[in-house]
C-alpha cells in the first residue's frame, strides 16, 4: 500500500511538472526566464526594425517559434508559451552598388529582449511577469543573467504604444499579419 501511495504521489508531481514544462522550455518553476541560445536556428525570423540613432540604434531582428506564427495566423493572437526574441545589433553604413549610405548589421550585438506569453498569470508574484507576458533583457557579456528587475519600469514603457496589439509591434512582422490581419494568403514558412 505504501508503494502504491508513493508511486501515485510521484506520478502527480511528475505530471504537474511535465505540464508546466510544456508551457515553455525557457521558464523555470519560479518564472525565471533563461536565454534561448539556439533561437537563430530553431526559430522563425519574423521581421526586422532599423533604428538609425540613439541608444537603441541598429538592427532589431525578431524571432519566434514556427508554431507561434501558425497559431497567430489562425487566431490573431499569440498563444500561451510563445517566445519572442529580439536581437539588437550594431550597424554600419557605406556606399554600395545599390546606393549611398546603405546600412547593414554588424557582428556587434548590443542586447537581447525576450518575451514569453502567459495567458494564465502563472507568476503574479514575480516582478518580471505581467500584462500577459514574461519579460527579460540580456547583455552580451552574460547571457545567463536577466538584467531586467521589474517589467513595469524596465520594459513596459517601450511597449505601451502597442497595447492594442498585445504590447507587440506586429506591423513589423509581415509573416504574422499576412493572413491574420489583412486576410491575404500568408507567405510560406520554409524550414
Amino acid at each position: 500500500m505504501g508503494r502504491v501511495l508513493a508511486a501515485s504521489m510521484l506520478y502527480l508531481v511528475c505530471s504537474s511538472s511535465t505540464a508546466e514544462q510544456g508551457f515553455s522550455p525557457y521558464v523555470d518553476d519560479q518564472g525565471n526566464i533563461s536565454f534561448p541560445d539556439d533561437f537563430r536556428t530553431s526559430m522563425v525570423h519574423m521581421g526586422s526594425w532599423f533604428v538609425p540613432e540613439g541608444g537603441a540604434s541598429g538592427f532589431h531582428d525578431v524571432y519566434t517559434e514556427k508554431k507561434t506564427v501558425a497559431a497567430f495566423r489562425e487566431t490573431g493572437e499569440f498563444p500561451d508559451g510563445a517566445t519572442l526574441v529580439k536581437e539588437l545589433r550594431s550597424s554600419n553604413s557605406s556606399a554600395y552598388t545599390t546606393g549611398p549610405n546603405v546600412s547593414h548589421a554588424t557582428k556587434g550585438i548590443k542586447q537581447w529582449f525576450v518575451m514569453i506569453k502567459d495567458t494564465k498569470g502563472r507568476f503574479s508574484d514575480n516582478p518580471l511577469w505581467g500584462d500577459g507576458w514574461g519579460w527579460a533583457l540580456y547583455k552580451p557579456d552574460n547571457q545567463s543573467k536577466n538584467v531586467a528587475t521589474d517589467y513595469q519600469s524596465d520594459c513596459l514603457g517601450c511597449h505601451i504604444p502597442a497595447q492594442d496589439n498585445d504590447l507587440v509591434y506586429i506591423e513589423g512582422y509581415p509573416i504574422l499579419r499576412a493572413s491574420a490581419i489583412k486576410g491575404e494568403r500568408p507567405p510560406a514558412i520554409t524550414e
